[in-house]
């Protein structure tokens, strides 16, 4: 059994894209990632595909070639990408496979979050009353651990500010536009105590890694990535979720919180030893949230760290550095790979101006969405 490293990695970037489906954005991800590791899609074995709302994966081999791979289609909400790069992985530790690519994307139509979206009504009567249920589930979630946490809603506007800062110095993002705390807080009021700028969008964009046995990776890259562990979690009972229809009386910790614990022990590290993190950000408070469920602070803690700067490029522990879900939006598909694409450009030194300083060797990435799903990865040089 060898370990994995990530050769190649390609992203289109994200955004709207008029005239450009998501099947071509997500093949337009491979071909850089293929350029990036120096092989052809002929070379590869293996792909997993995942994209929600942008047709399925394997059809994009009519853009790339008929070469005959095995291409396996993955969809899994929010943890679509991270389920493709588990499955990948996986591939490969078996032993069935020496070159694979994990490959997300999605095109999502413009709006909020919606439960009803493109009905055969024309009219989305409780999306366009407000009745959006993600958006509210968001807000009494985060509502509820301030009230237990000491969590300010200033700390939430500072969530958003630092995305839409970083997100301005990546060249792929979405939002580019940086926003103050100010700003952020006097945005419109969506679900209380989340503002307009304290969201994501929905959007689109592609994106494509390339993995190969560890033994093999000097073949395609000089400044391979280790990829040490990909977990994907599911639900327990009593967890706290969108979309649940009731909430059990006995509570339940998250999935992220399983994910994290079997990913550090897997990896054989700490929450300590990581030097830069991407963590799920649909809205600030969940980026709040996940600090501590992934284990890098206790609850509450989190008040005092953002104030400080701690999560910054430049603090102690960096965390959303391309601006995560809220300046590139999320096309569910690609969003998890999004991330990981993100860390190992910082482990390889490549971030340009965002880059992390002091040569970051351990890197981290989680998502989580609904109904109650969380992946985690972590990878190092």
């Amino acid at each position: 059994m060898s370990d994995v490293a990530i050769v190649g990695i390609g992203m289109h970037p994200f955004g709207r894209h008029e005239g450009v489906t998501g099947m071509e954005q997500g093949a337009a991800a491979v071909r850089a990632a293929c350029k990036d590791a120096g092989v052809e899609w002929s070379d590869i074995q293996f792909a997993f595909g995942g994209s929600m709302a942008a047709g399925a994966p394997d059809t994009m081999v009519s853009q790339l070639g008929l070469t005959g791979l095995q291409f396996i289609n993955v969809m899994n909400g929010c943890a679509t990408g991270g389920s493709a790069l588990f499955s990948a992985y996986n591939s490969i530790m078996s032993g069935a496979f020496d070159l694979g690519i994990a490959v997300g994307f999605d095109k999502h139509e413009r709006g909020a979050f919606r439960i009803e979206s493109g009905n055969k009504s024309g009219r989305d009567w409780y999306g366009g009353s407000g009745m959006a249920l993600t958006t509210q589930f968001f807000g009494m979630k985060i509502n509820r651990y301030m009230d237990q946490y000491g969590i300010t809603q200033q700390s939430l506007a500072k969530v958003a500010s630092k995305a839409f800062r970083n997100g301005s110095m990546n060249p792929m993002a979405w939002r580019r536009q940086p926003f103050t705390d100010d700003e952020v807080l006097q945005s419109q009021m969506l679900s209380y105590p989340l503002t307009q700028y304290m969201f994501c969008s929905p959007g689109e964009g592609g994106v494509a890694l390339i993995l190969a046995r560890a033994d093999q990776a000097h073949k395609y890259t000089k400044n391979p990535v280790y990829l040490k562990a990909a977990i994907v979690r599911s639900r327990r009972f009593g967890s706290f979720e969108v979309l649940a229809p009731s909430l059990a009386i006995e509570h339940s910790a998250g999935p992220t919180i399983d994910a994290s614990k079997a990913a550090f022990e897997m990896a054989g590290i700490g929450p300590e030893d990581v030097d830069v993190a991407q963590l799920q950000d649909t809205e600030s408070g969940a980026e709040v949230m996940h600090m501590a469920e992934n284990g890098f602070c206790e609850h509450g803690e989190q008040e005092h760290m953002l104030a400080n700067g701690e999560t910054e490029i430049g603090g102690r522990f960096p965390v959303n550095t391309d601006g995560g879900c809220l300046a590139n939006g999320e096309p569910v598909g690609a969003s998890g790979l999004r991330q990981v694409y993100e860390v190992a450009l910082q482990l390889r030194g490549g971030a340009g101006e965002r880059q992390v300083p002091n040569n970051p060797k351990v890197g981290y990435t989680h998502v989580y969405g609904a109904p109650g799903i969380s992946g985690v990865n972590i990878l190092t040089t």
